[in-house]
């Protein structure tokens, strides 16, 4: 009698290993890219035709509603794509640097560190426009991380990638349980913190995202940067310093990197969840762990990610619109199960 072995699951997507093809690769996806962009600028609840969202690019009336729809939606790709870009390079910066394929702002801290100091801000100092409170954001998401791994770096091992996770979980509990304190007692914060607590890219406007960028693009140079020093912390610790990597300070500069950049686009487009953590391990199907092609590449696919998600939400639910972090939910949790299941999820 003979028996049979179940066949391995198979990866999603072929891994492309060599360099043309990946490079290749990643032309490709430029070019879909900037389609999505056509399609998000031209598609939504209130329906226009090409020649009218073309005129309402090169010839704009301020009296035409169709003209002031198209140039609308405008803001809200730029937002679209640089908060997914930046999500998607964090994330991959995040599981690589903690060695945790689930790594996500969640566990660093980050995006309950953003939640309090925005709570704190209406609370305390009365802010309600977002181009104030965008600041509070941005400085409690970079607190969070820095008192994260102070905390994790006590005791002799220094920040071990458990020891991170469990300081971020902590820390993730208290500034919870203080944004709940806050929130019960003031229904006027609760209201303006519950806008931003959903995740959106409608409502913002380029002069919001020029303040952030000189944030992101440091953050991005940095991510960018750092694929060989992931590639080697991979390996371990020993054998990264055995390799001449000086763990601490590739720790240091990557950490820095996810403080900027997941701390301003946060701050941006309030908490998205599951871009940062479904995007790596798709990027990582298609490219295989070398992080020096993973990064461009989860930057690529968080931008698109968050660009299709958008335009989603203003045509599933016309006349109304979902906001992109109810949308990535619903589209990031399935492909998150099918990740699960497969065997090259723990691969990083």
């Amino acid at each position: 009698m003979t028996t049979t072995t179940p066949a391995a699951a198979a990866p999603l997507v072929r891994p492309l290993r060599r360099a043309p093809a990946l490079a290749a690769g990643l032309l490709v996806g430029c070019v879909l890219l900037g389609v999505l962009v056509v399609v998000s600028v031209g598609v939504g609840a209130r329906q226009v035709s090409p020649a009218d969202a073309w005129a309402a690019l090169t010839s704009f009336d301020p009296e035409n509603f169709d003209h002031a729809a198209v140039r609308s939606r405008v803001p809200r790709t730029v937002v679209a794509l640089v908060v997914g870009a930046a999500l998607g390079l964090a994330g991959t910066l995040m599981q690589g640097l903690t060695r945790n394929p689930l790594g996500d702002p969640g566990i660093l801290g980050i995006n309950a560190g953003a939640s309090a100091a925005v709570v704190l801000g209406i609370f305390v100092a009365g802010v309600s426009d977002p181009r104030g409170y965008v600041w509070f954001a941005f400085a409690g998401a970079a607190a969070a991380a820095v008192v994260v791994h102070v905390v994790a770096s006590a005791g002799r091992e220094g920040a071990t990638p458990v020891k991170l996770a469990l300081a971020g979980a902590c820390v993730t509990a208290a500034l919870t349980s203080l944004v709940t304190a806050v929130l019960v007692t003031r229904t006027d914060a609760l209201d303006t913190f519950r806008f931003w607590q959903v995740g959106s890219v409608g409502g913002r406007d380029l002069g919001q995202v020029a303040q952030l960028a000189p944030f992101l693009v440091v953050g991005a140079v940095l991510a960018l940067a750092s694929g060989r020093m992931l590639d080697a912390a991979a390996l371990g610790e020993d054998v990264a310093r055995g390799l001449g990597q000086h763990v601490g300070r590739a720790r240091a500069v990557v950490g820095v990197a996810v403080v900027l950049l997941c701390g301003a686009a946060t701050a941006l487009a309030g908490p998205i969840a599951f871009v940062g953590l479904v995007v790596p391990h798709v990027g990582r199907a298609i490219t295989g762990p070398d992080h020096r092609w993973l990064l461009p590449y989860s930057a690529l696919l968080g931008a698109a990610l968050l660009v299709v998600s958008d335009v989603l939400g203003r045509v599933v639910a016309t006349p109304g619109q979902l906001e992109v972090g109810l949308v990535t939910a619903v589209v990031g949790a399935p492909v998150f199960v099918v990740l699960v299941r497969r065997r090259r999820l723990a691969e990083l």
